[in-house]
């Protein structure tokens, strides 16, 4: 087995926890659809064409629902199997194939009155074949995911290497004359190498003299840009997000001096988060040092949280009031933004919460 994939009495002990809420809910069954909840919860990860389902009881059965191919090895007390191709053809009736199977399985277990499911996704599908009361789970759901487990940030240190290789390939092959897509051609190709497999998430930034964007057919680097690249390639589902600013040539004195800004923005966030900290009053503070830098705009978000998906909680942003709990795993990426830095420069850095502070993930490089 690779040694990069979720462990299975980890994911029993996520079961757990959600067992406890779902018994102080009153709640006879949970059902999830979403696949991200079913990697965290059974271990397995699907690809995006899939339309798998997973089922905890209350006595803590947990069964999953699972298409014929590719073979499943899970965190579960039953698989059971749905076709999700007929002929080497996937079907686009999966849901219901999928909801058919596991309804027709629990059929003969004790009734259940109050049923948790993902309000965004729990379909007619599933929907229609019961009567009880149906409980949103999902707030529950993101709030468990918050803590990263061992082999989570296993997980997410192996992403967190492909972008890595990939500003390695940048530091060599930016130089004037370079198109925007050879570079992103070069650096999925060094990530796709770290990794050894194809990748689940690719990132979103790879333009030149631009805050961001998709990289552009005829764009090609010039002396004296500034190039913002964005990543955040995904490694079974679990993704990194950092970003690296790098100089096409020398960098003038007015980018170094937006750098300087930039990066004190790190010190004051690994003086200060910890267990409790209020991840608003950080956007703030971080608000008011970029505001007083002599160039530059500062008008995004400091950042968020990541794993499972590219933005979760902790949301660094003055519209959310979330405070940092201990195994988050979050973003900061501040910036400036101005004509004469040629466009701008944005630094990310990754951290985990700990019990007294935070540990930075992104060890590499952060210089122009």
């Amino acid at each position: 087995m690779s040694p990069f994939t979720l462990d299975l009495d980890a994911c029993r002990a996520r079961q757990r926890r959600l067992l406890e809420w779902m018994q102080e809910t009153q709640l006879d069954l949970i059902v999830v659809t979403q696949k991200e909840n079913i990697q965290w919860l059974s271990g397995q990860w699907f690809n995006w064409y899939f339309q798998p389902t997973v089922a905890l009881r209350a006595d803590g059965h947990f069964i999953l629902v699972a298409p014929s191919q590719p073979p499943v090895v899970a965190a579960a007390d039953e698989v059971l199997h749905y076709e999700a191709q007929w002929h080497s053809t996937l079907r686009n009736d999966q849901r219901a194939a999928s909801a058919a199977t596991l309804w027709s399985h629990l059929e003969g277990t004790p009734t259940a009155h109050r049923i948790g499911v993902e309000f965004s996704t729990f379909g007619p599908h599933l929907a229609t074949q019961t009567d009880a009361e149906l409980i949103d789970i999902e707030p529950q759901l993101y709030s468990l995911r918050r803590r990263k487990d061992t082999d989570e940030l296993e997980m997410i240190r192996q992403a967190i290497a492909g972008t890595q290789a990939m500003y390695e390939r940048a530091r060599e092959i930016i130089e004037p004359g370079i198109s925007e897509l050879e570079v992103f051609n070069q650096l999925q190709a060094a990530a796709v190498d770290r990794f050894g497999e194809m990748l689940t998430g690719t990132g979103n930034d790879y333009q030149c003299r631009s805050p961001g964007g998709a990289p552009r057919a005829g764009q090609r680097a010039a002396d004296g840009d500034l190039y913002i690249l964005d990543l955040g390639p995904a490694f079974r589902g679990y993704f990194a997000d950092n970003c690296r600013t790098i100089a096409v040539s020398k960098p003038t004195e007015e980018q170094l001096l937006a750098w300087n800004h930039v990066t004190a923005v790190f010190e004051h966030v690994e003086q200060s988060v910890k267990p409790g900290k209020n991840a608003r009053e950080l956007f703030d503070e971080a608000q008011a040092m970029l505001d007083a830098a002599p160039l530059g705009t500062f008008n995004h978000h400091l950042g968020h949280g990541f794993g499972l998906f590219p933005h979760e909680a902790p949301h660094l942003n003055p519209h959310w009031d979330d405070v940092f709990e201990c195994g988050d795993t979050f973003t900061v990426e501040p910036g400036l933004y101005a004509p004469e830095l040629q466009a701008g420069m944005r630094l990310e850095q990754n951290y985990v919460v700990l019990n007294d502070g935070v540990e930075l993930l992104t060890t590499f490089p952060l210089e122009l």
